[in-house]
């Protein structure tokens, strides 16, 4: 089975980190200005997803969506998502750390684009809201 989001082993040891700091994380990939085309981790309370958000998959048992705008230039690519030295976004639980998650990619193969066109489009925020 293709994953749509996946993430290195230094994301998944953050990912843990922070859970056992904020409890239950969401990511999400708005594609707005500034930080907002990268990978954003909040606590999964504090983050409403809707119709326009896309459910790529799971990353460290945390869900990850994505806006629909970004989702329309990223669908054709699998998502690494990387964590970085630097300062992310203030809103991003990962800031005070230090460190900035980072979506990395790679452009799916013919026959992984086949069985995502077989299972169809991916749920919105909506069809597959956060537990």
């Amino acid at each position: 089975m293709v994953n749509r989001v996946t993430a290195t082993p230094d994301t998944l040891t953050l990912i843990k980190k922070l859970e056992g700091i904020h409890g239950p994380l969401l990511f999400h990939q708005s594609g707005g200005c500034c930080d907002g085309s990268a990978p954003m981790c909040y606590p999964r309370a504090e983050f409403k997803v809707g119709a326009q958000d896309v459910y790529m998959g799971e990353i460290g048992g945390q869900p990850f969506y994505m806006g629909r705008s970004q989702f329309e230039y990223w669908q054709h690519t699998q998502l690494l998502i990387d964590v970085v030295p630097g300062r992310g976004s203030g809103f991003s639980v990962e800031s005070p750390e230090g460190v900035r998650f980072l979506t990395r990619s790679r452009v799916y193969s013919d026959a992984e684009n086949d069985e995502l066109d077989a299972l169809g489009p991916p749920p919105t925020g909506v069809e597959h809201p956060p537990l």
